[in-house]
């Protein structure tokens, strides 16, 4: 085996090269047939001699190849293509929420030194914050999501008994692709999402378009506010490792004060250990202040908001369900009851 090089593990020109080629679109515009540094620069609006230097680096890769002086994207290279089936654009593109959230790993010396999310000192506001003022980024985010579930929303609905719970209320649950996945797989089950209104309003014409407007809805709002009272189940899905253990708490606490003594709390979350590795969990500290945490941690924050581990199931390809149930005690009232 040969021995690392520290020196080409800490180099950027790679990854930077990556990303500003699929921000540029230069896999879609040089097409199978490829174009030349001129046609490239002359679509893009770049330099044509900085531009040709980026294509020399992404041939040295293999991102790109070149022939006659037209550059095309290779087979590795086609996966920056925004129809290309693997997705991963939205997570390179430096004009989209996951790609611009990722330039901010420029600033983790400064993480590191406070705690604080790198992402603030680089963009004058947090991620949420970010993304609410600019629709783009918003859209964005929401694309991320729905890429992210394509295969985990299937397999959660699928290796968890959901038709225990007559009605759930997925919190923060973006545009419904969670929920709908539940719905579409346990006929008996109704539910509601509970998002900011942008994402409350796309669920609303997600479930309205897989024909589910008679057993899903949508409530504007947030999970630091009451929640509505009377779900069977409080379904938190990639919702906690975004938020530090302050925040954590006060959503859990939500649930906690809205959930019926027989109510359940279900946490779907990336568990170190258990599908969560080092470098998500670095990336959650460096944008939201978060953690990716083990099954331990996240039952003593339950356990500090109200609420006792009752078991832990494995539902998707590195995620786990720990459910919750309220501890003893007088149950505070919710914002609202829930809609019969």
């Amino acid at each position: 085996m040969e021995p690392v090089n520290i020196l080409a593990m800490a180099g950027l020109a790679t990854p930077m090269a990556v990303r500003v080629a699929a921000t540029l679109s230069l896999a879609e515009r040089a097409g199978d047939g490829g174009a030349t540094a001129a046609q490239l620069a002359a679509e893009t609006g770049t330099s044509e001699p900085a531009l040709e230097c980026l294509l020399d680096h992404l041939v040295a890769i293999d991102v790109f190849a070149v022939t006659a002086g037209r550059y095309r994207p290779t087979e590795l290279g086609a996966q920056l293509r925004e129809d290309a089936p693997e997705g991963v654009k939205p997570l390179l593109d430096i004009g989209a929420a996951g790609g611009r959230a990722e330039l901010a790993f420029a600033d983790l010396l400064g993480t590191i030194t406070t705690g604080e999310p790198a992402y603030v000192h680089r963009y004058g506001r947090e991620f949420w914050a970010d993304i609410d003022a600019q629709p783009a980024l918003r859209r964005s985010f929401d694309a991320q999501m729905r890429w992210r579930f394509r295969v985990q929303a299937p397999q959660i609905a699928e290796r968890f008994d959901w038709s225990r719970f007559p009605r759930i209320l997925d919190v923060g649950g973006g545009d419904g692709t969670v929920l709908e996945a539940i719905l579409r797989a346990h006929p008996g089950v109704r539910g509601d999402v509970l998002d900011l209104a942008p994402s409350a309003a796309a669920a609303a014409e997600r479930f309205a378009a897989a024909g589910l407007g008679d057993r899903a809805g949508a409530v504007p709002g947030s999970f630091f506010d009451p929640l509505p009272a009377g779900a069977d189940a409080y379904l938190l899905s990639d919702i906690l490792h975004d938020w530090d253990d302050t925040h954590a708490r006060r959503i859990l606490e939500s649930c906690r004060r809205a959930a019926a003594p027989a109510a359940t709390v279900v946490v779907v979350e990336p568990v170190r250990d258990q599908g969560a590795d080092t470098a998500i969990d670095l990336f959650m500290l460096m944008c939201f202040g978060g953690r990716e945490r083990t099954v331990g941690r996240l039952t003593a924050l339950a356990a500090e908001s109200g609420l006792s581990l009752r078991g832990t199931t494995p539902v998707s390809d590195g995620r786990t369900a720990l459910e919750f149930a309220p501890a003893g005690g007088d149950v505070p009232s919710g914002r609202d009851r829930y809609r019969s």
